[in-house]
């Protein structure tokens, strides 16, 4: 689905984001992996490499408008052009406290972080894009917007990632550039105790709890069970590709039915 596309990664190193990279490399697609851990990111592009996909990594922080600015022209210099754009970085979400008893930083924390990363990235890409008249951005939250108490910042994040969304489909349109995002939480391959207990620091269990909170997740779904990463991976992909030409503006719900949309 993506035979000779150029496609920009942030976040690769993570769970979803290695996911996708891989992905994405097996449906032909020369893949930049960009991020803040070297370590993590070397990891996926081995992975990528052994399997006789194209990758590159890059060193950066999301949040430098210079850094990502200066990769983008990089990457469109040297490939040809940047066709997929995707933001995965995390946001620093924390969870588990009532919003009466959060900080301020806590609560602001992500919707900062997040907006401004997404608003980087993808402004960098569309420049680039617009001047081809064709590219697709893409971006990931978990659809709290929707409304999901005990979530700290993270719906009043994600809102602001989904209007943004909306809002630059509508000026980009125009150009041949698409915007699209991805709603998913709970995807039992990216989480594990020490994740959970990163973002909120009440949970603290030990195996057998951790195999009931994914059981409770899986309850909580209209399909009973979570969505897997190949579900997510797969979904990104064809966003990405020709075949979802016609597809902008909106996010697609894959979250194996945690809420109607």
């Amino acid at each position: 689905m993506l035979e000779n596309k150029n496609a920009i990664i942030y976040g690769a190193g993570g769970s979803i984001g290695g996911g996708v990279a891989r992905t994405f490399a097996r449906e032909g697609a020369r893949v930049f992996l960009a991020g803040r851990t070297r370590e993590t990111l070397d990891k996926v592009a081995e992975e990528i490499t052994a399997s006789g996909g194209s990758a590159e990594v890059a060193v950066l922080d999301a949040l430098d408008e210079h850094a990502v600015d200066e990769h983008a022209q990089d990457v469109a210099t040297r490939a040809g052009g940047i066709d997929v754009s995707l933001n995965l970085v995390s946001r620093g979400d924390v969870q588990g406290i009532p919003l009466v008893h959060m900080t301020t930083a806590d609560f602001t924390r992500p919707i900062v972080t997040g907006i401004t990363a997404n608003f980087i990235t993808a402004r960098a890409a569309a420049r680039h894009m617009i001047e081809r008249g064709s590219g697709v951005i893409l971006t990931l939250d978990s659809g709290s917007a929707h409304g999901s108490p005990m979530m700290g910042g993270t719906g009043p994040a994600d809102a602001a990632t989904d209007t943004f969304v909306r809002n630059l489909a509508a000026e980009v349109g125009p150009h041949g550039v698409r915007v699209v995002g991805l709603w998913t939480a709970g995807v039992p391959e990216t989480l594990s105790p020490e994740k959970l207990a990163s973002v909120n620091s009440d949970l603290a269990l030990d195996d057998v709890a951790f195999q009931g909170l994914l059981d409770r997740l899986a309850e909580m779904r209209m399909l009973r069970r979570s969505p897997r990463l190949s579900e997510v991976a797969d979904t990104a992909a064809f966003l990405a590709s020709d075949r979802a030409a016609a597809i902008t503006g909106t996010f697609v719900n894959v979250s194996s039915g945690m809420f109607p949309s």
